[in-house]
């Protein structure tokens, strides 16, 4: 088993978040792991991305070649599409459709979604109406999570289990509401592969 993720959004996102729960799941399943992470402007709204690699076997490099990424989580539309040429042709982008506006010239959202759906595998999610639905908009990335985990080689409750302790500290208040969320997610890309 092998599987390499770019995930992709701005400073803020909780992009340190996804890879972090990732991880621990990882770990919690007897996997090798091997992470880089990049951050842009040192402030929200900077460019953010993380290399994760995770395997069965051991793991000599924490950069993915170009090309040969099975999936990109992104929290960001137009940043989903930066990472693209990360893209193995058979990968999945699993990314949300609320832009984050950042800059003055950002591109029309409607051509950066059909840019995303001409893909023939994608998950596009409005993860922000959903965290907010369910009661916590800084969640979106916890939905986005759970959109990918169906194409993460790992049990789903390992992710969950991964939730709960990452977020302990924060109360039970915060867990319950990102487990709502990483499970909508899941259950949303479950109800449209």
């Amino acid at each position: 088993m092998k599987i390499d993720i770019v995930i992709a959004g701005v400073g803020g996102q909780g992009i340190v978040s996804i890879a972090t729960t990732i991880g621990f799941a990882a770990i919690e399943s007897g996997l090798f792991l091997k992470q880089s992470e990049v951050h842009g402007m040192s402030q929200r709204g900077g460019d953010v991305s993380s290399n994760l690699r995770l395997s069965d076997k051991e793991i000599f490099s924490d950069l993915i070649p170009k090309g040969t990424a099975d999936m990109i989580i992104s929290v960001e539309p137009m940043e989903s599409l930066r990472y693209l040429p990360m893209l193995s042709p058979k990968g999945w982008l699993i990314t949300n459709t609320k832009p984050f506006v950042n800059i003055p010239n950002y591109p029309e959202i409607e051509k950066l979604i059909a840019e995303i759906k001409k893909l023939p595998r994608n998950i596009a999610i409005d993860a922000d109406k959903i965290a907010e639905d369910l009661g916590s908009p800084k969640s979106a990335n916890m939905v986005i999570l759970g959109a990918a985990s169906p194409f993460i080689n790992m049990p789903f409750e390992k992710l969950e289990n991964a939730v709960k302790s990452i977020f302990a500290r924060k109360g039970e208040d915060v867990i319950e509401v990102n487990m709502k969320c990483i499970r909508a997610g899941r259950e949303f890309s479950q109800k449209n592969i």
